[in-house]
């Protein structure tokens, strides 16, 4: 049975398009990549069917990464049925994807994407999102996205055995 993850951000063209990347990256590594399946999407529909930033698809390329694919999407309630966990970069994107739970039970599928950084402060879980600065804010954020998806696809299998 494939286990299904969405990663969601704000505009689906920044944070959870570059998380996407690299997590479908270290699952072929892993050799979970045909167990394990990634969307992403954004809470907002002002990019939809565009690709990446380019300046998160230049950071990407930079460190290897194949960003071409990507196609921004929007978020909708049938995530819950057609995703086992739902991962969000920030605390307001949380709070977007609880409110569009379309059961109370269904709320627990969603968790913040940085639960699984092991650096990251207690109270601090966002993903800041870069696209308003400069180049460093990407490869800041690339950075927190590959430390936190190799904490993640370690604990992916006692994930998929819930």
């Amino acid at each position: 049975m494939t286990y299904r993850v969405a990663l969601i951000c704000l505009g689906n063209i920044c944070r959870s398009p570059m998380a996407h990347v690299v997590l479908e990256d270290r699952l072929a590594a892993a050799g979970l990549d045909d167990r394990v399946e990634v969307a992403s999407s954004g809470t907002g529909d002002w990019h939809v069917g565009h690709p990446m930033d380019p300046r998160a698809a230049a950071t990407l390329t930079a460190a290897g990464y194949d960003p071409s694919r990507h196609r921004a999407r929007t978020f909708s309630p049938d995530w819950y049925a057609e995703n086992d966990l739902l991962l969000t970069m920030d605390a307001s994107n949380y709070a977007d994807v609880v409110d569009h739970a379309p059961t109370v039970q269904q709320v627990e599928q969603v968790r913040m994407f940085r639960e699984f950084d092991p650096e990251a402060p207690g109270d601090d879980l966002d993903v800041p999102d870069p696209y308003y600065g400069g180049d460093d804010g990407f490869a800041e954020v690339l950075a927190m996205i590959e430390r936190t998806t190799d904490e993640l696809v370690a604990r992916l299998p006692d994930l998929m055995d819930r």
